[in-house]
């Protein structure tokens, strides 16, 4: 898997962030892009997941794929790889903190998101164990205005407070002139 191995830094203020996901079926699609609005991936996120019987979070999740493209993540082979390797009766685990945290038992978190969301504004701050696809967490985070510390492999820390959307530029540029996308993801989202 070390071919598929993805490393992203962030730094936003005081927060390191090193990010890792691997991609078990095949790494981020390369070769030829197609500029794409930001809603219309939004809303093609939306529809590969409610066309799989996740409505209840495609909305959120789909605006979170237009988010991570829009910022040059792979929002899009994350959410393919997410629907095609996690069995539907896998996506939605019992979320129970115990005394080292969370443990995700390699869930995706473009299933799991919202959820460990409205966890945090519960209690505060979670660790987080055995994270797949943590990136889906960084729009949700960036929305409520909290940090996130790392590192996401295995376990990092969800709290915090943010002082500043580190992305605003990019989603503003994305929405105003479009995101490039891989052509061959695009195809498969349009599909749908």
């Amino acid at each position: 898997m070390s071919a598929g191995r993805l490393d992203l830094s962030l730094r936003t203020g005081t927060i390191d962030c090193t990010m890792q996901n691997a991609f078990a079926s095949s790494p981020p699609a390369t070769g030829p892009t197609v500029t794409v609005s930001y809603d219309d991936l939004a809303a093609a996120a939306d529809r590969l997941l409610t066309a799989d019987g996740l409505s209840s979070l495609a909305e959120a999740c789909g605006k979170a794929c237009a988010f991570l493209e829009a910022c040059s993540y792979p929002g899009l082979a994350l959410l393919f790889e997410a629907l095609d390797t996690t069995p539907p009766d896998a996506r939605h685990p019992d979320l129970v903190p115990d005394s080292l945290g969370l443990d995700l038992g390699n869930a995706s978190c473009v299933f799991l998101a919202p959820r460990i969301m409205r966890l945090v504004e519960q209690q505060g701050r979670l660790f987080l164990r055995n994270v797949r696809h943590g990136l889906y967490l960084v729009p949700f985070s960036v929305t409520a205005n909290i940090g996130i510390g790392c590192p996401v492999d295995p376990a990092f820390a969800l709290g915090g407070e943010r002082t500043r959307n580190p992305f605003e530029e990019k989603l503003a540029l994305a929405r105003r002139d479009g995101v490039a996308v891989a052509e061959s993801l695009w195809r498969r989202a349009r599909v749908a």
